[in-house]
Order: C-alpha cells, then sequence, then structure tokens
C-alpha cells in the first residue's frame, strides 16, 4: 500500500473511531433513537468508503501482480480470495 492511501485510510479509520465515541455518549446520554441510526448509518458508510479504497488497492496491487505472474495457482487464490470478501458481505 503505497504512503497516500495508507494516510488516507488511517485518517477515515480515525474519523470513524470519533464517531463512534460520539454514538456511545449519545446511547449514554439517552438520545433520540433516529438521531442515533443516522450516526450509526454515517459510520457505516465511511467504513465502506475505507473497505473500497482498501479493494481498489489490492486490485491494482496484489490482483494485477498474480494475474501477470506465472503462477496459474496464485492467480486463481487471488481471485478466490476477492469474491470470498463479496460473499461473506452479502451474509452481514
Amino acid at each position: 500500500m503505497d504512503e497516500t492511501t495508507r494516510k488516507t485510510i488511517t485518517r477515515r479509520l480515525a474519523s470513524a473511531a470519533g464517531h463512534l465515541k460520539g454514538i456511545e455518549r449519545m446511547v449514554e446520554e439517552d438520545v433520540y433513537c433516529i438521531d442515533i441510526i443516522r450516526q450509526v448509518q454515517a459510520v457505516q458508510a465511511a467504513l465502506n468508503k475505507v473497505n473500497g479504497l482498501i479493494l481498489d488497492n489490492h486490485l491494482h496491487t496484489c490482483v494485477t501482480t498474480a494475474i501477470q505472474g506465472d503462477d496459474p495457482d496464485e492467480r486463481e487464490k487471488m481471485l478466490k480470495e476477492v469474491t470470498n470478501v463479496f460473499e461473506m458481505s452479502n451474509k452481514i
């Protein structure tokens, strides 16, 4: 992962962590449920963006290297990993 991508992801994760702490306070303070749900949705959207950034990086580095390589088992392994990630996300 290049340094720019790493910094972007780290910054987004720190922001999401801050929002989670805010949600904890909202729950403790018995804030209106819909307001809490909206904040949870915002954190989920932020984490989805992080997933997208990481996936994009993975496709442009690890997967590309495997596809261009001479090892068919490695290519298949990389493709299976990407497929499995999407299968797991549909189960959540």
